[in-house]
């Protein structure tokens, strides 16, 4: 089980609205997604205080997803005080890393 906190349509604008946040959107029936959770459980750990790396299910939130524009996950979305800054696909450890860093 995921260590990542998860997110809701209802809670979604509050998690991002400060500090640099990591989204990845998922759902359970996706291979590449559960691939990427370890990953993101790594990442999340070694950037606590800097970051933070969140979790949403599509299926079970279909809104917040709709409203971003997501059309294939998984999809790794980075927000900056509220606003999304980059989005990519599924990346290593590295990649996900250098992306957060990018905004700090």
């Amino acid at each position: 089980m995921s260590d990542l906190t998860a997110l809701t349509d209802a809670t979604f604008q509050e998690a991002i609205a400060q500090g640099v946040t990591l989204v990845d959107f998922w759902a359970p029936w996706c291979g590449p997604c559960k691939a990427l959770t370890p990953v993101l459980e790594k990442v999340a750990q070694d950037m606590a205080g800097q970051a933070r790396i969140l979790k949403m299910d599509i299926d079970a939130n279909p809104d917040t997803a709709a409203a971003l524009g997501i059309m294939s996950i998984p999809a790794l979305v980075l927000f900056k005080d509220g606003k999304r800054v980059d989005q990519r696909g599924s990346q290593s450890a590295a990649q996900i890393r250098a992306l957060i860093e990018s905004a700090l």
